[in-house]
């Protein structure tokens, strides 16, 4: 497999997130109510698989191991904008917590913020990752050698080892008093 493949199969899951957040979302438009719970499991998947671990492994790894090639300027062009859509997707993100934070201790008001930033994300992630699938990843196969993708193959295995180590270190220290 290629390293490239491991990014595609993850997408798969982030879609399939994508259609719960688009039922969970069509559920808050009918009961004008949402379970902040609910919301807070999608920001955590978003947060620790779509961002940290998969955006992570493109950011740290794919993009610059691409950064040490000559890439085409159209290359360079995707690659920047897909770099700018991981930070505004990190920016949605942070916003509806920020809403599900206010709509958790009372406000009322930010069910509506909620209902735009879950919107934003169902509308963001297919066009992103279709860039990615479709465009973005096809164009850049061939900037290395077979060797060169099994090494960021195992590169991509190492991190994703990490990963769970990272979270709950993370809650841990969230957790302390």
């Amino acid at each position: 497999m290629q390293a490239r493949g491991t990014l595609m199969i993850e997408h798969r899951l982030i879609e399939k997130m994508i259609l719960l957040i688009t039922n969970t979302l069509l559920k808050i438009k009918s009961t004008r109510k949402v379970d902040p719970v609910v919301i807070d499991t999608m920001v955590d998947f978003i947060r620790v698989y779509a961002d940290q671990t998969h955006h992570g492994k493109e950011e740290a790894i794919l993009f610059r191991d691409l950064n040490k090639v000559s890439l085409s300027e159209e290359d360079r062009r995707i690659m920047n904008e897909l770099i700018d859509e991981h930070v505004f997707g990190r920016q949605t993100t942070m916003a509806l917590v920020d809403a599900n934070t206010r709509y958790r201790n009372g406000d009322d008001s930010a069910l509506f913020e909620i209902t735009q930033k879950l919107q934003t994300l169902i509308d963001f992630y297919p066009k992103h990752i279709e860039k990615e699938d479709k465009v973005f990843f096809p164009a850049t196969m061939d900037y290395f050698t077979d060797k060169e993708d099994e090494a960021m193959l195992a590169e991509f295995y190492e991190f994703d080892s990490k990963m769970i180590h990272e979270k709950y270190k993370s809650v841990v220290e969230k957790l302390k008093i």
